[in-house]
This record gives structure tokens, C-alpha cells and sequence, in this order.
């Protein structure tokens, strides 16, 4: 993992409405080769005929909230005046995937397995289902677009079912597929998330399953680094073994910024809330003894996250915002951090980057939170441009 570096707490800088004081996001879109054409035998097919195909709308922005007395918003089930909310009455938004092109996203019902395709203006659409058991915190708590998604179309998962831990490959029409079982499952702790890489290779990160020393060859608490297939990736230490890293607890998200190359991990550390900063082909270690990038001993709940155009967004579940860092191609942090719309959506969860630079986040108040009457709901944001932040 990273560099020692002395435990940092976030800093508050008091409530903001709607208009989020991010810098601007530039977000590219990588194209990667499919990994292979072989015929379906004991591994999930990759196969263009049962590959989804969502469409992105026309492009669209958000409206800016409405003065007062400048006209009636709208009013009913599940119609919520906040011109930025693109979808409502959810269940807990786990996370957050956004389309090519940035007008639409795919987000992740924790509790349902559900994979909503939403936009603007636009009724959400199921995309697939995916059969899950919540219970532990876990249930579908992980998505993210193939690396070669422009190609096939195909989504990857992670998911607590009635059998254990997975990660899951899906394509629109077809059953999801295990790619990597075998997860171990606890009362407690199956939380896990899956990401990609800069270099294109899937990044797994496993809860614990309530056991704080689930041993070294256990998938259990630990960093995978994964082909499409589920096999140990290309490069790791054993190549048996997809183990990478170890000594997680309860990640939240792994969100790839291609401007440091790293990849970002949250994770809910026991004691603390922790950062950690993850280069491909880089050893990961063992986490819980390695220096994180970033702590907040104060525990706030870190889940998704969100990296691009040199700033870094942390959702946080318990302290109900987003908290902004400023990470350097380096990897260091410069300028001084912030924790926005702090109360103005209650807990939020996945969180992402469009291409465009919006920022597309989703609400967990059904999960321990004050639900209101849209709850849960995703929200997309365009953050001001300009702005910046000096050396520390």
C-alpha cells in the first residue's frame, strides 16, 4: 500500500446546498480487447448476442433549483422537486456506474440485486436482477463496466447469494454468472466491491465476514487482482493465486484514477475509516499493517468513491456527504480537504465520475438512515468549473 503518512481527519466545511464546490472532472473513456472468443464450457461466455445494449438519452443537464415563487414543483409519489435527483424511491443505492457519454448511469440496489439503468427525465429500467441475500451488509454491493465494455456490453458484480461471496459476470438476458466463488460468507462483514484498474484489470476487494484474521489463503478480507474470466490476473505474485493484498475489513468501493494510477480502496477499518492507494502491478501488502493514504479516525462511514481530473470524492454513509481530496499524479494530497452537501441527501453511497464531469451519486437512508418520502434516490451534479487548490 502506500507510504506511511500520519492519520488525518476530515474537514468539515459546514453545509452546502446543491451547488457542489468540486473542481472540474475530466473523466476518459479506455477501450480494451475482449479477453477472449473461446465456446462456453466451465467459464462464463462473452457472447455479443446476449450483451446488453443500453442506449444513452439525448444529452440533457440538470436544471437549476427553482427560486422561490418561481413556479410549482412537482408533487406525488415518488416525484421529488430537486430538479438534480434523477431517480427516486429506491432501495439502498449501493453503487453507482456511469455510461459512455455521461447522460446515463447503472446503479446497484443493495437489498433487491436489482440493476437499474437510469437518466434524466427517464423512468429507471431494470437491467438485470441479481439473486442476493442482504443480510450481513452484504447483497449486491459492487458493479462496474467490463474493461471491455464498448465490445461486449458486459457488467461484473459483487454479490453475497444464499451460497457465499461472488463476483458475477452479466449480460442482459442471461443468467449472471460466477466468475470467482467460493467468497467465504459471516453474520457480519460481506460487504466487497469490484473495480478496474488503470491498466484494465479487474480489482477485487472482500469483506472480512467477521473474522479478524481469516487467514492467508482465505478470499476473505482481502485485495484480488482478477482476469475476465476469474482467473489470477497477469503479474501477480503467485500465479495460482488471485491474492494480492490482505487485511480488509469492510471496503466499500474501488474507484481507478487514471491521472495517478492508482487505484483507490475504502474501507471501514474497525477503528477507523481508511483510504488506501492500490498501482497496478505495484505489491499491495497487508493492508491492516501498511500506512493508508488517507484515515479518518472519527469513523464517518466511507463507501463509494470517485476519481478523475486530479480530485478524489469519498462518499460517507454515518456523516451524510462527500468528502473531497486532492490527490497529485504522485500519489501525495495537496490543498486542504472538504466534506460537501453535508445533510442535504442524507447517507450517501456509490458514487461515480461521468465523462462529461458530472458527478452521479446514489442515497442509503433505508439503510439505517432517516428515509424520506422519495428515498432512496440518485442524484446527478455538475460541479462549477475552475477552481483549484496550492501545496500544502
Amino acid at each position: 500500500m502506500s507510504s506511511g503518512r500520519a492519520q488525518r481527519r476530515g474537514v468539515s466545511s459546514g453545509r452546502v446546498a446543491h451547488a457542489v464546490v468540486l473542481l472540474a472532472l475530466v473523466a476518459g473513456c479506455a477501450r480494451f480487447p475482449d479477453a477472449s472468443d473461446e465456446p462456453w464450457r466451465d467459464k462464463p461466455e462473452i457472447g455479443a448476442e446476449r450483451a446488453p445494449q443500453p442506449q444513452s438519452p439525448p444529452p440533457s443537464e440538470p436544471r437549476a433549483p427553482s427560486a422561490p415563487g418561481g413556479g410549482t414543483p412537482p408533487s406525488g409519489p415518488c416525484v421529488d422537486p430537486d430538479p438534480q435527483v434523477v431517480a427516486t424511491c429506491l432501495a439502498p443505492v449501493s453503487a453507482v456506474v456511469t455510461l459512455p457519454g455521461g447522460q446515463a448511469a447503472l446503479v446497484a440496489e443493495r437489498t433487491t440485486g436489482r440493476i437499474l439503468r437510469v437518466a434524466p427525465q427517464t423512468a429507471p429500467e431494470v437491467v438485470a436482477t441479481v439473486p442476493v441475500d442482504a443480510a450481513g451488509d452484504g447483497g449486491l454491493t459492487g458493479l462496474v463496466l467490463s474493461p471491455s465494455y464498448a465490445e461486449d456490453q458486459l457488467l461484473y458484480a459483487y454479490a453475497t447469494t444464499s451460497s457465499g461471496n461472488a463476483v458475477l459476470r452479466i449480460a442482459a438476458g442471461d443468467t449472471p454468472k460466477p466468475v470467482l466463488a467460493n467468497i467465504p460468507r459471516g453474520a457480519t462483514d460481506n460487504r466487497g466491491t469490484i473495480g478496474v484498474e488503470p491498466n484494465g484489470t479487474l480489482l477485487v476487494a472482500t469483506g472480512d465476514a467477521g473474522t479478524p484474521d481469516p487467514g492467508p489463503t482465505s478470499l476473505a478480507g482481502k485485495v484480488l487482482r482478477i482476469d475476465p474470466f476469474g482467473r489470477p490476473a497477469a503479474g501477480n505474485p503467485d500465479p495460482a493465486s488471485p491474492i494480492v493484498g490482505s487485511g480488509l475489513h469492510s471496503p466499500g468501493d474501488a474507484c481507478a484514477d487514471p491521472t495517478s494510477n492508482t487505484t483507490w480502496i475504502t474501507d471501514r477499518s474497525g477503528a477507523r475509516d481508511v483510504l488506501l492507494a492500490v498501482r497496478p502491478g505495484a505489491p499491495v501488502g497487508t493492508a491492516a499493517a501498511a500506512a493508508p493514504a488517507w484515515t479518518w479516525p472519527d469513523r464517518p462511514g466511507v463507501a463509494g468513491c470517485a476519481a478523475g481530473g486530479g480530485t478524489l470524492l469519498v462518499a460517507l454513509g454515518d456523516a451524510k456527504g462527500l468528502f473531497v481530496l486532492n490527490p497529485t499524479a504522485e500519489g501525495r494530497f495537496v490543498g486542504a480537504p472538504q466534506t460537501v452537501l453535508q445533510n442535504t441527501y442524507g447517507r450517501i453511497g456509490g458514487a461515480d465520475l461521468a465523462s462529461d464531469g458530472f458527478v452521479w451519486f446514489g442515497t442509503t437512508n433505508k439503510d439505517g438512515g432517516t428515509p424520506g418520502a422519495t428515498d432512496d434516490r440518485v442524484v446527478r451534479i455538475r460541479p462549477p468549473s475552475g477552481g483549484g487548490s496550492g501545496p500544502e
